[in-house]
């Protein structure tokens, strides 16, 4: 596919928080006006914008794809998003255990049980830990309470939300990061507890290594977002 070249010159935020190229207001591949949830927001779109050189190349607007998402498919289609919100904290990452080794239990047990103990205390959310891997259905009061935390939640957030989830495997650690009560880098290390023990014991290839930086610039990039989108 060709690339497409940069066809504007002046990039700037609009009264409404939209971005405009030469004046002309940019839209989302649905053709929805693209207006950001605050300033910061779409200042960082609009860098994205001004940062293009030649060619416009859409891998490095985040942002910008981020935000299309949050208006595409979130907005028209919230019940459906929350829905897999919910699915995703009925299984959450952190509620299952390991059994053995005794080094691996330990490590899962200090990342893992300050997220439920956060759920449990903060949201009213008692989530159950299980060893092993068969599925075990979360206590119903868990899920509605962790569900109304998610309805809080604007398209943009939604959007990020849904993002970091599915890099982290863990619904549980994602609302630790939009409540602001873990910092993105232990958050990381708390998703990755039983990856990086394997790499202790196995090592690591190249491709392997590649693909863990880019799902941690993109999931570094999702955090930032979560901040900005905060009204």
């Amino acid at each position: 596919m060709t690339a497409k070249r940069r066809f504007y010159k002046t990039v700037t935020v609009t009264d409404d928080l939209g971005i405009a190229l030469d004046g002309r207001a940019v839209k989302t591949p649905l053709r929805m006006p693209l207006v950001l949830p605050t300033r910061a927001l779409a200042d960082a779109v609009a860098a994205e914008w001004e940062a293009q050189e030649a060619e416009i190349k859409p891998s490095t607007m985040v942002f910008t794809k981020l935000a299309n998402t949050a208006i595409d498919r979130v907005q028209p289609d919230r019940a459906r998003i929350e829905a897999e919100v919910l699915d995703y904290a009925n299984s959450d990452l952190v509620c299952y255990r390991a059994d053995r080794p005794p080094e691996l239990v330990e490590r899962q047990t200090l990342a893992w049980d300050p997220v439920v103990d956060w759920a449990r205390i903060t949201m009213d959310a008692p989530f159950d830990v299980a060893e092993g891997v068969i599925h075990r259905a979360q206590p119903a009061s868990a899920l509605a309470a962790f569900g109304l935390g998610v309805t809080e939640l604007n398209d943009f957030q939604l959007a990020a939300f849904h993002t970091l989830m599915t890099l982290t495997g863990s619904a549980l650690i994602t609302m630790m990061l939009v409540r602001g009560a873990a910092i993105p880098e232990a958050a990381w290390l708390a998703a990755h507890v039983d990856e990086d023990y394997q790499i202790e014991l196995w090592g690591q290839d190249h491709e392997a290594q590649a693909r863990r930086l880019a799902r941690y610039t993109e999931f570094m990039a999702c955090c930032r977002f979560l901040e900005l989108a905060r009204g």
